[in-house]
């Protein structure tokens, strides 16, 4: 079994594109998966509830019988920062409230899964407790999307920088063109991959209407054993 805290240099920069792709990888491979967004806002308000795209897209690509509240426990409709729809809820958006249901989740003992974070790594949820809070408590390794552009360089550098100070492995990383206008693409990457101290999992091109399969065919999985 095997476990990772998906996380970006940013937010809407393709993180649950990734995380989707690498759950396909893994059901391409004979691998039982699972997956959890502990916490999303910008739902749609169903006949079943609210309802995030992100976290049904998640949905889709696991293999182990789990319903939608199981992968996203606290859903809010505001397209605002989660803390904020929280506040806003009166919802009490702490680490403790989120640890339960993902934790269950992974009991499920999928051979692999995913835990997509909400934008970037330092995400606030209630008081001075983060996003990170919540990865340093589950104690998973970390797969750093990096949403290729203009400066995304630095904050490549500063999540991996974070990730390390706050104890946890980066597992490996991802880059993520979001710009195909992008300047000197291949020396930013060859930057990138000078800078961060974990293996590239794979570059992504910039592609109209990616999916999981499409997406899968430029990534690998973080080295395990898979035993």
């Amino acid at each position: 079994m095997s476990a990772y805290f998906v996380t970006g240099t940013d937010t809407e920069i393709g993180k649950t594109t990734i995380a989707c792709a690498l759950l396909y990888k893994a059901r391409s491979l004979g691998l039982s998966t699972a997956a959890a967004k502990p916490v999303a806002s910008g739902c749609t308000l169903t006949e079943q509830g609210l309802r995030n795209d992100d976290a049904l897209a998640l949905l889709g690509e696991c293999s182990m019988p789990l319903s939608y509240a199981e992968v996203n426990p606290v859903a809010f409709a505001p397209a605002i920062a989660p803390h904020l729809a929280a506040r806003e809820a009166g919802v009490a958006l702490t680490v403790e409230a989120l640890l339960g249901p993902v934790r269950h989740v992974l009991a499920r003992g999928a051979d692999f899964t995913v835990v997509e974070g909400a934008g970037g790594w330092r995400v606030p949820l209630a008081g001075r407790e983060t996003l990170a809070d919540l990865a340093i408590a589950l104690d998973l390794p970390v797969i750093l999307v990096v949403g290729v552009r203009l400066g995304c360089i630095n904050h490549a550098m500063l999540s991996a920088e974070a990730i390390a100070r706050d104890g946890l492995r980066l597992a490996g990383w991802v880059a993520n063109v979001v710009d195909p206008a992008t300047s000197r693409l291949e020396e930013n990457l060859q930057t990138l991959a000078q800078c961060l101290a974990a293996p590239c999992l794979g570059r992504v091109p910039f592609l109209v209407g990616p999916t999981p399969g499409s997406v899968a065919s430029y990534l690998g999985l973080p080295t395990v054993d898979w035993q």
